[in-house]
């Protein structure tokens, strides 16, 4: 797959869904009642994912929705400032707010994520406010799962996947399943399935394509389901067991994990799927590119924050070769 194969495409990425806030413990091995202090930061996976890919060196452009208060300024100009375009970024007008992420970190394999996701701004982006003409200046549009969760969002999604199909734009879709913001399983593993199918590139767990399929599968199933569709290539993560890549030709490629000393278990997932594109992008080898995502993941889980914390190509190239 030639990510690069429309060399006039003024961005490498553009990712659509959720920018919110995380507020992390300041004051770790502690419950979250007894920490009083926390840290800033720009969350949400596709904000995420784009922040990532803009510090390793590509092109990046974000849509989403964002409130008209100092939250919605606070990510807006943080992205701005990694040279991230932002003029497909909608500001909310109905007084809806940003999500709230409270994370608590009690020890390196003890950690839990408090939400607040009621009227959030980034579920209310309609499809009115999807525009070809920017999605058809991307390489590759990136879709997280959240942005399906609820309408008017899911529609917009799903049209801004249409685009891109129309427009010859590839499409990667990550999975990101947060089940607090779904109703039901059963409508998670339709509208899952229904953008799985139109996605070039599926990363996720194990544990979301089995959601995703309603059932507790296997690799082998999941990437022949898939391969009956758009997909190309499929990366299915095993947590400590490293991850798996699958293409349509039947190659299957593996990488394990970066030992490192972890100081908390979220954000890996966005710096995996960051790095894995980045590489993909480079036009390294797939096997290549799942240390690059690997490597990341390590790098970021021993660090207090997501977004921030996002390596340097350098600093995942250091890693991958002191092993």
């Amino acid at each position: 797959m030639n990510l690069n194969k429309n060399k006039e495409a003024k961005f490498d990425i553009i990712a659509l869904g959720r920018a919110c806030i995380d507020l992390n413990a300041v004051e770790y091995n502690r419950p979250m009642e007894e920490t009083m202090t926390f840290s800033k930061y720009v969350g949400g996976s596709p904000a995420n994912i784009a922040i990532g890919v803009s510090k390793l060196g590509l092109k990046a452009g974000f849509i989403g929705k964002i409130p008209e208060d100092q939250h919605g300024n606070f990510i807006k100009s943080y992205m701005e400032n990694l040279g991230i375009d932002t003029s497909g970024m909608v500001r909310d007008t109905e007084g809806r707010k940003v999500g709230l992420a409270f994370t608590e970190i009690k020890s390196p394999d003890e950690c839990s994520i408090l939400m607040y996701r009621e009227n959030v701004a980034d579920l209310y982006l309609e499809p009115s406010e999807i525009s070809a003409s920017y999605i058809k200046q991307a390489k590759l549009l990136l879709i997280s799962g959240t942005a399906l969760a609820q309408s008017p969002s899911r529609e917009a999604a799903i049209k801004a996947v249409q685009l891109a199909r129309e427009n010859g734009v590839f499409v990667a879709f990550e999975l990101d399943y947060r089940p607090y913001t779904w109703h039901s399983e059963e409508e998670t593993a339709v509208y899952y399935s229904l953008v799985a199918e139109q996605a070039d590139i599926v990363i996720g767990t194990r544990d979301e394509y089995d959601m995703m399929e309603g059932k507790k599968g296997d690799n082998e199933q999941t990437v022949e389901s898939l391969f009956k569709h758009h997909a190309s290539l499929v990366v299915i993560k095993h947590g400590s067991e490293g991850s798996n890549a699958y293409t349509k030709n039947g190659q299957i490629y593996q990488a394990g994990i970066y030992k490192t000393k972890v100081l908390k278990t979220f954000g890996a997932g966005d710096s995996y799927a960051s790095a894995f594109l980045y590489a993909l992008f480079q036009e390294k080898d797939i096997e290549t590119a799942l240390k690059y995502g690997s490597a990341s993941a390590s790098i970021v889980v021993s660090k207090h924050s997501s977004s921030d914390a996002m390596p340097q190509a350098s600093e995942i190239e250091a890693l991958i070769g002191a092993k």
